[in-house]
Parts: C-alpha cells; sequence; structure tokens
C-alpha cells in the first residue's frame, strides 16, 4: 500500500509531545518503514516586543498532526494505544487520506513562512494608541491603517488640532 497523509487529532498543547511519543513507538515496533513522518504543521510568525524583532513559530492547526504512513493494522494499533492521540480527521469507518492540494496546502505554508516570516499582527484599524518613542513620544493616536507586510501603522494623530497621518512601526506604539 502506498504512503498516504492523514490529518490526525491530538490533545491541544501536547502536539510536540505526542509526535515524539508517536515516533518512538512506531521505531520501538519495528514500523519505520510503514510511517514515513509525523509534523505538527507550523509557521514561523515575526514579533516586536520591547523594540526587537523575533521569530516565533505557531502552530497552524492546534491539536492537529499530520502523519505520512501505509495505514495498516499494526500502525492503526499502535496509533490507538499512543496517549494523548484521539482520532482521525475524515469518516468514521476508516481514516480518510488528505488529497494531494490540502498535503501542498499545508507543506507550502509551512515552507512560505520560513522563507519570509508572517508579522504577528496585535493592533487593529479603531485602537487608540501610545507612541513610545520618536518624535512624537507620549502622544496617543488612533490606528487608521495597517500594514502587516511592512510591520507599519498609519496612525492618526492630534498635532495643533489637526488629525495628522503618521507611519510608524509596530515596536514605536503600544495599546492603551
Amino acid at each position: 500500500m502506498p504512503l498516504s497523509w492523514y490529518f490526525l487529532r491530538v490533545q491541544v498543547g501536547r502536539e510536540e509531545r505526542i509526535r515524539k511519543s508517536l515516533v518512538a513507538r512506531v521505531k520501538q515496533s519495528g514500523l519505520d518503514e510503514r510511517v514515513a513522518q509525523v509534523i505538527v504543521p507550523t509557521e514561523e510568525v515575526a514579533e516586536v516586543r520591547e523594540g526587537k524583532r523575533r521569530i516565533r513559530k505557531r502552530k497552524l492547526y492546534p491539536g492537529y498532526l499530520m502523519m505520512q504512513a501505509d495505514l495498516s493494522d499494526e500502525v492503526w494499533f499502535t496509533l490507538r494505544e499512543t496517549p494523548g492521540f484521539g482520532d482521525f480527521v475524515g469518516a468514521r469507518s476508516a481514516p480518510t487520506p488528505m488529497s494531494d492540494e490540502e498535503v501542498e496546502n499545508v507543506l507550502g505554508r509551512m515552507r512560505a513562512s520560513k522563507d519570509q516570516p508572517k508579522m504577528s499582527v496585535q493592533f487593529q484599524k479603531g485602537d487608540r494608541v501610545k507612541i513610545k518613542q520618536g518624535p512624537f513620544e507620549n502622544m496617543d493616536g488612533v490606528v487608521e491603517e495597517v500594514h502587516p507586510e511592512k510591520g507599519t501603522l498609519e496612525v492618526a494623530v492630534t498635532i495643533f488640532g489637526r488629525s495628522t497621518p503618521v507611519s510608524l512601526g509596530y515596536w514605536e506604539v503600544e495599546s492603551i
């Protein structure tokens, strides 16, 4: 039987531990040839904290793993006996393999985030913010536009009684 991709439902917050446990059980049972890989689908996200840009991994689908395997009875039994494993996504009677399009979509998102991590956006249009640095330090404003690809905001600041748009980086403002 050829290798197919499956989505596995697991306990939320324990995805990596369950993945490691599953891989160890597969090796211990001698089923290495039938289970090619088990992954936690993640994407890299850039965050700005305290003026510094940091890259962190964020789960694309919390509570799920992806597994490429030849789903024989032995593999099925090993999965069922793994603590934290819930069930397969798909039909109730038999696990449904993911389509090639679904697999490429998830793996493509993972690859794309490695090449260029997304900016984590914690601001929305209409949010009130306080400027932390620069010529407008300690002034309050309202977010008019959010540019996640650039990591910038357009903030309307009142100067001399007029609302003036100012372009600022995420790290230059804080929510109030």
